[in-house]
């Protein structure tokens, strides 16, 4: 395995008595990379990570994390990485300063060592203003600062963040992400999992679970290439309006609309390229819908996600009938 990956995962499948929570998953993580792994909820997200850190056993497949068989050497994967789950895992009626020092001891850090690495964690996660306070009246934000930095005490070079910035206000949520570009510049690989499509765009890779089933994997631009999202023969747009709703449902039932949906004041919509942009707004007038502006779009991940969901809906569906 090249030294350059922090996580290999080849078909990994993870059963629950009869249901299987996770089948076939394969991706490969890169050290230094910013990896956010995106999926509704119920679709396998926090077990592939309880399957990757040793706290699940595999039911199929292989995993290497840190050069470390997950299967024969869990303990030392454990020891190598920090995890940060769906919750604070804070203890409430301690202080950010006993937090730090609770964490340190269960790490199993000298004094020296432990107080080192408080002093750095305070001054990266911008703690000092809040060392005597109970962790019971930090806001979100800082309540996952302080949990981050619980998570990186040991020195680990590969962090696993269980929906960091859920609940957290969206300026939290932007210094927190500042400080995960911060700290990955320091070479620390970030395993991510959010349901935040602006999130999915700043990370360097990014793979998406559909219940249980791994459907995309790649940089964020590859997947926007891709053939089921953009078809051959097919042009996305913006199609800028004061009267989505109404022209939303107009635009449904326009032959050569293929698809389309509301963005704040905008429906981004997918539309045969023999479509011309100019009959498009014309029929739209001609209905008393006001169209400010019609633009070719380059799809977001949104646009990636939803289309592949789709598609993979219809496969299930299709299944089962």
């Amino acid at each position: 395995m090249s030294v350059a990956v922090a996580i290999s995962a080849e078909h990994l499948v993870r059963r629950f008595g009869n249901f299987t929570a996770v089948n076939d998953v394969s991706f490969r993580v890169q050290k230094g990379e910013i990896f956010g792994f995106l999926g509704p909820n119920g679709s396998g997200k926090t077990t592939v990570i309880k399957m990757l850190t040793g706290l699940l056993p595999l039911s199929g497949g292989e995993a290497n994390v840190e050069g470390l068989d997950v299967r024969t050497d869990s303990e030392s994967v454990r020891e190598r990485i920090g995890y940060m789950s769906q919750n604070f895992s804070l203890y409430y009626d301690l202080t950010v300063t006993e937090n730090l020092q609770f964490y340190g001891r269960i790490y199993g850090l000298e004094p020296a060592r432990l107080k080192r690495r408080m002093d750095e964690i305070v001054q990266l996660n911008g703690l000092e203003p809040y060392l005597n306070r109970l962790a019971a009246q930090l806001s979100g934000g800082w309540k996952q600062r302080l949990a981050l930095g619980c998570a990186m005490l040991h020195e680990p070079k590969l962090l696993f963040l269980d929906e960091p910035t859920a609940g957290i206000d969206p300026v939290a949520r932007r210094q927190l992400w500042d400080l995960l570009f911060e700290l990955s510049g320091h070479g620390i690989t970030f395993f991510v999992t959010t349901h935040y499509m602006d999130e999915a765009e700043r990370c360097s890779h990014v793979a998406y679970i559909y219940y249980g089933k791994l459907i995309a994997d790649g940089t964020p631009n590859s997947l926007r290439e891709l053939p089921d999202v953009q078809p051959h023969g097919t042009l996305r747009v913006e199609i800028t309006t004061p009267e989505v709703t109404r022209a939303l449902r107009f635009a449904r039932h326009l032959p050569g609309i293929r698809s389309a949906t509301i963005f704040g004041q905008s429906i981004h919509a997918l539309i045969e390229d023999r479509f011309n942009l100019d009959d498009l707004r014309q029929q739209l007038l001609k209905n008393g819908i006001a169209v400010s502006e019609i633009r070719p779009l380059a799809p977001s991940l949104e646009d990636v996600f939803v289309e592949l969901t789709y598609k993979h809906q219809a496969l299930l569906e299709a299944a089962r009938a």
